[in-house]
């Protein structure tokens, strides 16, 4: 055993108060963290599967159950566009929840009239 000169780490008592701080807060908070554009795009996103699945079931294609999911209701959407010759399809390996919601946005860009507020 090698002695060192070190002194020992002596203990603290630790005060039930200071051991369980809030973690520091960031040197400066932002007012508003959502760029207008994304805030855009997701509107115009909602909106897109939004009448996707009002296309499909007034089809009658299908009718959507309150436990599907988002994406999953997105890709039913884009493939029955696809199937209906309304959008062109997309290479598989390119098929992702991504670029389905790009593919389903512009789509609908397409179908509101000029002067629409999404389509700004």
């Amino acid at each position: 055993m090698c002695s060192s000169a070190v002194p020992p780490l002596s203990t603290v008592p630790v005060d039930a108060s200071t051991a369980q701080r809030s973690p520091p807060l960031p040197l400066t908070v932002p007012a508003n963290t959502t760029p207008p554009a994304l805030t855009a795009g997701t509107a115009r996103g909602k909106a897109a599967l939004l009448a996707g699945i009002k296309y499909a079931e007034g089809r009658g294609a299908v009718e959507f159950e309150a436990t599907d999911s988002a994406s999953a209701k997105a890709l039913y959407v884009y493939r029955l566009l696809v199937h209906d010759k309304l959008i062109a399809p997309m290479p598989e390996d390119q098929v992702g929840e991504k670029t389905v919601r790009h593919r389903l946005a512009t789509w609908y860009m397409h179908q509101l009239p000029k002067g629409h507020p999404l389509r700004e």
